[in-house]
C-alpha cells in the first residue's frame, strides 16, 4: 500500500453512523491525555464534524479518506473563505484524530501524514492603548451593584491578565485578600498564583464587602462574580458587558474576549517585564507563545519612535 494512503478498517464502509462515536473516543481519549477545557473539546468536535459532513456529502465514511481526499477539504474550506489560521486548526485537529486511529489499530498509516500545514502569518494581538484601558475601566457606574461588579471584574481582568473563562470560573476560595493573589486551575489542569495589585485588590474588597452579599440572596453559589439571579456569570455574559462599557468608552477597535489579557501581557512588557514572568503569570506552557507580545511590544516602540523622534518619520 502507498505511504499516502490510509487502510479502511474492517468495518463495514459507508458506516456513516459510527462517525460520531468515533469523535466522542477521541475527544475522550484526548480529555484523558491532556485535560483539554470543554470549550476546546467543542471546537475539536466542531472540525471533526465538519469533515465528516464533507466526507458524507461525497458518500463517504469518516475514515474512508486518503491524502487527496483530504488535501481536497483543505482546498474547499479555503473556497468557502476560511482563513490560513482556520484551516491549518482544522488540519492539526484532523492530524491529531487520524493519528489515533492509527494507534488504535483502525488504520494502518494516517493520510494526514504527507499534508503540510498552510503558511500563516504571525497576526499580532488587538490591544488597547493604556489610556484605552483606563477609559474602559472608570466607564462602569459603581454607585450600582452591577456597575460595581462590572468594574472589578474589568480590573481583575487587567491586573491579572486571566482568560475570561477563568474569571468567570473563579471561586470565593480561589482569593486570599491577605496575600493579594488568586489561584487559577489554567488549561490542562495546570494551577498558578496571580498576584492582584492594589488598585484590583481594592476594588475587590469594596465588591465582597459592598455588593456580592446582595447579589447572593442568601444563595450558596461558591462563584466570585455573581449575576442578579445569584449565580455566577458566565464568559459570554461578561463579554457582552465587555462590549457594552467599550461602547460607553467610546473605544471603536475591533475588541475579543482577550483583549484585556493582551493588553496586560503587552503593558507589562512595554515597562520593562522579563518574558519569563509574563508567561508564567499569562499560564503559557511554551515560551513562544508568549514571545508574540514582544512583536505588539516593539511595533508599539517602532510607531512611538516614527512619532516623536526628530528623524523618526
Amino acid at each position: 500500500m502507498a505511504g499516502n494512503r490510509a487502510r479502511l478498517p474492517a468495518c463495514r464502509c459507508g458506516a456513516v453512523s459510527d462517525s460520531g462515536a468515533l469523535i466522542d473516543e477521541y475527544l475522550d481519549a484526548l480529555w484523558l491525555e491532556r485535560g483539554l477545557s470543554e470549550n476546546s473539546r467543542s471546537a475539536y468536535r466542531r472540525d471533526l464534524a465538519a469533515f465528516s459532513g464533507w466526507q458524507y456529502s461525497r458518500n463517504r465514511d469518516l475514515l474512508a479518506t486518503d491524502t487527496a481526499a483530504i488535501q481536497g477539504y483543505l482546498a474547499e474550506r479555503y473556497r468557502q473563505g476560511f482563513s490560513a489560521r482556520t484551516v491549518a486548526r482544522g488540519l492539526s485537529c484532523l492530524r491529531g484524530f487520524f493519528d489515533h486511529q492509527v494507534r488504535t489499530g483502525r488504520l494502518v498509516d494516517s493520510p494526514v501524514a504527507g499534508v503540510r500545514s498552510p503558511r500563516q502569518g504571525r497576526p499580532l494581538p488587538a490591544s488597547l492603548s493604556e489610556a484605552e484601558v483606563e477609559a474602559l475601566l472608570a466607564t462602569p457606574d459603581v454607585a450600582t451593584p452591577l456597575g460595581m461588579r462590572d468594574r472589578t471584574m474589568l480590573e481583575v481582568l487587567y491586573a491579572t491578565g486571566l482568560r475570561v473563562s477563568e474569571l468567570t470560573g473563579l471561586g470565593l476560595t480561589e482569593v486570599n485578600q491577605r496575600q493579594g493573589v488568586v489561584r487559577i486551575m489554567g488549561k490542562g489542569g495546570k494551577e498558578r498564583l496571580v498576584p492582584l495589585g492594589e488598585e484590583a485588590l481594592h476594588w475587590l474588597q469594596r465588591y465582597l464587602a459592598e455588593v456580592r452579599p446582595g447579589l447572593a440572596q442568601r444563595m450558596a453559589d461558591r462563584a466570585l462574580f455573581l449575576t442578579p439571579r445569584g449565580t455566577g456569570m458566565t464568559r459570554q455574559a461578561f463579554w457582552y458587558r465587555v462590549r457594552h462599557w467599550a461602547i460607553r468608552a467610546g473605544i471603536e477597535k475591533p475588541l475579543s474576549p482577550h483583549t484585556l489579557r493582551h493588553a496586560f501581557a503587552t503593558h507589562l512588557l512595554d515597562h520593562g517585564a522579563d518574558l519569563r514572568v509574563v508567561q508564567l503569570l499569562l499560564g503559557h506552557s511554551d515560551l513562544s507563545t508568549t514571545q508574540i507580545y514582544t512583536h505588539v511590544a516593539q511595533s508599539r516602540l517602532r510607531e512611538l519612535h516614527a512619532r516623536h523622534h526628530p528623524r523618526g518619520g
